[in-house]
């Protein structure tokens, strides 16, 4: 991590690498955690507050896939004022598309997609207003997957969204490369959560990587590079990829005319 932030907001906190960004920020960052399990949430914030050193850690219980837990989580934000933003939660049914409820699809569109999207069109605004006032620089860190990559079959919908957040975050971070803010999308490949059991696929693929590690990584990468790709294949098959995206993205924002 380039530069310390004093306040960071986190979807999807509860476990995973949203808990896992959680444990691994400083504890001279307060910490606004979002998730819809209540009593988990409460339990990550008793471990990880400090009273020493006076830290706040509060909770927002919310269903992102909602507009009143969008609404709820905004509403709850503005007053902490973070100054760093972590996009994470996600779900993605596992199976043939045309035997998914359409509920499940639904949901996956509205929490990877349209929930990243909304959070950041609220908050970075005013995040990157108090950025300019106080001469410090903002981030914003989006989880997509390596699977943002490639059309996925049985996991089509997951990664059509991760698609989304990996072009949106790229664009933006173009957008916003004159702007005291420091953007990644973060393409983690099969990591040690719950995301395998709560989809149906069954359990973690061998190799997946520890929560802990993507979490120190994409914090250590903010501020040096706006893709980071992990992954013990992805990562190097990947990078490069990424790396064209990224220019290609710079490059439009130079010539496309602004309005």
């Amino acid at each position: 991590m380039g530069h310390s932030f004093r306040a960071a907001l986190i979807t999807g906190a509860t476990s995973g690498i949203g808990e896992a960004f959680a444990r691994a920020l400083p504890t001279t960052t307060d910490l606004l955690l979002t998730g819809r399990n209540k009593e988990a949430l409460g339990r990550l914030a008793t471990t990880l507050g400090d009273g020493a050193s006076g830290r706040r850690v509060e909770t927002v219980s919310a269903d992102l896939t909602s507009d009143k837990g969008l609404d709820a989580l905004c509403a709850a934000a503005a007053p902490f004022a973070a100054d760093l933003l972590i996009c994470n939660a996600g779900f993605g049914p596992f199976g043939d598309f045309l035997s998914a409820p359409e509920a499940d699809l639904r949901n996956t569109v509205s929490l990877n997609a349209m929930a990243p999207l909304v959070l950041m069109r609220r908050l970075l605004p005013g995040m990157l207003i108090h950025a300019e006032a106080e001469g410090r620089r903002a981030g914003l860190i989006v989880v997509s997957s390596g699977l943002g990559f490639l059309p996925v079959p049985r996991l089509a919908t997951y990664a059509a969204t991760k698609a989304f957040d990996l072009s949106l975050t790229e664009a933006l971070a173009a957008e916003l490369s004159a702007r005291p803010v420091d953007i990644l999308a973060l393409c983690p490949t099969a990591t040690r959560t719950r995301f395998s059991e709560r989809s149906g696929y069954g359990r973690n693929p061998p190799g997946a990587q520890d929560p802990a590690h993507v979490a120190s990584q994409a914090l250590v990468a903010l501020g040096r590079q706006r893709t980071l790709v992990l992954g013990a294949v992805s990562g190097s098959v990947l990078t490069v990829p990424a790396l064209v995206r990224a220019a290609v993205a710079q490059a439009l924002q130079t010539l496309l005319p602004r309005r």
